[in-house]
């Protein structure tokens, strides 16, 4: 294979790869950034070794909802700095309430948000409108000129948009009126750990002094 044609490869897989993030309706926002060195370096406020907890937790999450409940639930775990949003459906109450309990033991886990329905198992084609409904709202949220997107940690099940992440009280309220202007959004439900303006400002890297000529 050619240089030439190694490289068009290479570029088809980025855009499909980030074309498979922005496109789960589950996933966090993971676009933008701040270019380093010409590195692009996200900016989530969690700590990285945070995140790769939170990774944890939800594979642990995914791996006991297939052993407890096996073939009659459809839950999604979502994880923000050790709280564990619940959300999907399941077959019964006592479901409901042994998906909390199953999650509340594994490690580390400091809560769980327990917002699954007790109904009839989605359709592909309504996970598919999430799906869309997420790439819309975090597109909105990009856009927005007075947000850090990558602050927002955007979850949509059924129309219903779950809006997590350490944000400012500033900056929730702007980011649950910019989500619920989107067309499709059935509810927005803000999920944030509040901070302060000092203690965003404390957060935020410095940009490094300008060279004199």
């Amino acid at each position: 294979m050619s240089i030439q044609n190694q490289a068009r490869r290479s570029a088809l897989l980025a855009t499909v790869l980030a074309s498979a993030l922005l496109s789960t309706a589950c996933a966090p926002l993971i676009v933008g950034g701040a270019m380093m060195g010409g590195a692009l370096v996200a900016t989530d406020r969690r700590t990285s070794g945070m995140q790769l907890e939170d990774e944890s937790i939800e594979l642990k999450v995914g791996q006991n909802m297939r052993h407890h409940l096996p073939d009659r639930a459809h839950v999604n775990a979502n994880s923000y700095n050790r709280m564990v949003l619940l959300t999907g459906e399941v077959a019964s109450e006592a479901d409901k309430s042994k998906a909390e309990v199953v999650v509340g033991k594994i490690e580390n886990v400091r809560g769980v948000i327990n917002e699954l329905e007790v109904t009839f198992t989605s359709s592909m084609t309504s996970r598919a409108n999430d799906s869309l409904l997420a790439t819309k709202v975090k597109g909105r949220l990009v856009e927005s000129k007075d947000l850090l997107a990558n602050a927002f940690y955007v979850v949509v099940e059924r129309g219903n948009v779950y809006l997590l992440g350490r944000v400012t009280e500033r900056e929730a309220s702007r980011a649950a009126e910019i989500t619920s202007a989107v067309s499709g959004v059935k509810k927005v439900v803000k999920m944030f750990e509040l901070i302060s303006e000092e203690e965003l400002a404390r957060m935020t890297p410095k940009a490094p002094p300008k060279e004199k000529d």
